[in-house]
C-alpha cells in the first residue's frame, strides 16, 4: 500500500497531472503537444465564475455526488489517465492521484495545478486546464479521484465477486429474462452493496466507487443487464489486481 504523505511529498517535489486520449497509446517525453479534450459536464450545475476553493461535490449524498463520478471519470480517462494510470492506479510515470487527500490542503494543491498547469526546465508537464475546460470539470475529475478505492480494498471480496460473476454470465448465457432471476439478482445485489459499504478510499473520502457498488447500479434486471454487470465486475477485478 501507498504511503499518502510520501505520495504528496513526491506530488510537492514537482510531479504533475498529465494528459491521455484513451484511443491512443505513444511514448511519453511531455504533454504539451497533446489537447485537452472538452468534458461535456451537462447535468451538473454551473459554479460561476469566481473559483471556489473546496469540492462542492465530496459529499456522497448530494445529489450531483454520482453525476460528478461518472462525468469526472471521462474527464480523466480523457485527460489525465495517460500519465496517471486507468482507474487512477499510477504506473509508476507520475503520481498516484488516489491518494491525493479529499481536505482543503488537497482542494488547493489539485487547483493549482489544475488552473495553471506545470513547467520543468522549459517543457510543458502538463498544460494549464482551467480555462480551457472550466471549474465543473475540474471538481468533477476531482471528485472521481476521490472516490477511487485505496489498494487492497477489494482484496478479500475479490474470490466472492468472480463467483458473483460467473453465475450472473450463466444466467445471462441462459438466454432468459432476468425477471426469471429476480430472487438471486436480489440476493447478489445485496451481498454486494455489503461489501461495496466495506471499501475504503484511498483518498479519505467517505464512499468509494467500487467495481461492486457499479454492479449493484448495473444489475437493474433490465435487458442486458446481466450480460453488463458481468462485463462490468470482469473488468473491475481485473484492474484492481
Amino acid at each position: 500500500m501507498f504511503s499518502r504523505k510520501l505520495v504528496l511529498g513526491t506530488i510537492a517535489a514537482g510531479a504533475a497531472l498529465s494528459i491521455f486520449v484513451t484511443s491512443q497509446v505513444r511514448p511519453v517525453n511531455a504533454h504539451g503537444d497533446v489537447a485537452p479534450q472538452a468534458v461535456d459536464t451537462a447535468g451538473l450545475p454551473q459554479l460561476g465564475e469566481e473559483w471556489l476553493a473546496e469540492n462542492p461535490w465530496r459529499d456522497p449524498s448530494s445529489e450531483y455526488w454520482a453525476i460528478a463520478v461518472d462525468i469526472g471519470a471521462s474527464g480523466y480517462n480523457q485527460n489525465c489517465a495517460r500519465c496517471h494510470g486507468l482507474e487512477g492506479i499510477s504506473g509508476g510515470l507520475a503520481p498516484d492521484l488516489r491518494y491525493l487527500e479529499a481536505d482543503d490542503y488537497g482542494d488547493e494543491w489539485y487547483l493549482e495545478r489544475y488552473q495553471n498547469g506545470y513547467t520543468q526546465n522549459g517543457i510543458t508537464k502538463m498544460p494549464a486546464f482551467g480555462e480551457l475546460l472550466g471549474q465543473e470539470a475540474a471538481w468533477a475529475i476531482r471528485t472521481y479521484l476521490e472516490t477511487r478505492p485505496d489498494d487492497g480494498a477489494l482484496d478479500d471480496h475479490a474470490n466472492r465477486l468472480k463467483e458473483i460473476r460467473d453465475k450472473i454470465k450463466e444466467m445471462s448465457d441462459a438466454g432468459k429474462s432476468p425477471a426469471e432471476f429476480a430472487a438471486d439478482i436480489d440476493a447478489f445485489k445485496a451481498e454486494m452493496a455489503e461489501i461495496a459499504a466495506t471499501v475504503e478510499t484511498g483518498s479519505g473520502a467517505p464512499k468509494a466507487d467500487s467495481v461492486a457498488a457499479r454492479a449493484v447500479i448495473m444489475l437493474d434486471g433490465s435487458d442486458g443487464s446481466l450480460k453488463n454487470t458481468a462485463e462490468v465486475l470482469t473488468i473491475g477485478l481485473s484492474a484492481a489486481e
